[in-house]
Order: C-alpha cells, then sequence, then structure tokens
C-alpha cells in the first residue's frame, strides 16, 4: 500500500532534510497533501499559490526520498505529467551521535543559505574536480565529516553516497 511504509534513519545526517522539510510551513503543506493523495507539481500550486516554493518542496521531498513520482496518463492529445505522493507514514530512528554531532547538524539545518554558502561552494568545486571521499574532503575544508554530510544532504546539487559525495542533478 503506497505510503504506508516506515522510514528508518540509521545516519544522523539523514535529519537534515527531515528538519528543513518540517521546519518550513510550505513544504510542510506540501508534504502533507502528498500523504493523502497524487498530485502533479501544477495541481499543488494550484492549490498553494506559490510556484517557486512548490517547486523547492518537490525538489527537497525528492533528494530526501520522502515522495514517490510516476507518470499520470494525459488525456488524449495532452502530455504526460509527473505526480508525487509520499512515500512513508512513519519513521524509526536507529542510531547514536555525540551531542556535539547532532549540535552541529541541527545548527546547520537551520542556518541562512547565506551562511552555509562558503562551505557548501567549497564543498561543490572539490567535488566537481573528482574529490569524493568524505575523509579526504573533511581533512581538505578543515570540517567534520559529520558537518559534510549535513551540507551535502541539505545542497542542491550534492548527494551522499556511502563515504562519498557525489554530484546530484534532479530530472524533472
Amino acid at each position: 500500500m503506497t505510503g504506508k511504509r516506515t522510514r528508518i534513519i540509521n545516519d544522523p545526517s539523514d535529519l537534515v532534510p527531515l528538519l528543513q522539510a518540517f521546519g518550513s510551513a510550505v513544504h510542510k503543506k506540501v508534504f502533507d497533501e502528498l500523504s493523502r493523495e497524487w498530485h502533479t507539481e501544477r495541481e499543488l500550486v494550484d492549490l498553494f499559490g506559490d510556484e517557486a516554493g512548490v517547486h523547492r518542496s518537490i525538489a527537497l521531498l525528492r533528494k530526501s526520498g520522502l515522495i514517490e513520482t510516476k507518470w499520470r496518463v494525459p488525456e488524449p492529445g495532452a502530455s504526460p505529467e509527473k505526480e508525487y505522493h509520499s512515500t512513508y507514514s512513519r519513521i524509526q530512528a536507529n542510531f547514536g551521535a555525540t551531542m556535539e554531532d547532532l549540535s552541529e547538524l541541527i545548527s546547520l539545518t537551520f542556518m541562512s543559505d547565506e551562511e552555509l554558502r562558503e562551505a557548501t561552494e567549497d564543498l561543490q568545486k572539490m567535488v566537481n574536480k573528482g574529490n569524493r571521499s568524505l575523509s579526504n574532503l573533511s581533512r581538505e575544508l578543515g570540517l567534520s565529516q559529520v558537518f559534510i554530510r549535513g551540507v551535502a544532504k541539505r545542497a542542491e546539487g550534492l548527494a551522499v553516497r556511502g563515504q562519498r559525495i557525489e554530484p546530484y542533478e534532479e530530472d524533472f
């Protein structure tokens, strides 16, 4: 049954996109609506009236794996559209973290984009040049691995893949 699965979190950095999603009124409204039924982006914009906010919400929720996508079969002569629905209805957290790591993750979650701009740009440059190892990035940037994982989870153009940071592109 769609949307009735449990999301298991084993890495504390997975809290970053969750806290971002549910710390924003627009993201929460979009998620709540997608928990009820399937919608296209256009339908969500019609419901909430905030095209940029809805687009950012879908991008964040997709990147964090909280919504799923399928193609809507169009009326004859119309173009198909992607529609979205929530993937999970429950969460189970199973991780240990130092208070220092947890406070760092919560802090970076609520930093403004401007406050994180330099760290995000430096990380993206290094990843684009081929330096993708979490331990190498941590050493070269002088930042903790937890912080780098959190920044990558938050950044639009980056994704965490095990012990590596990879480029990430949306496929809207």
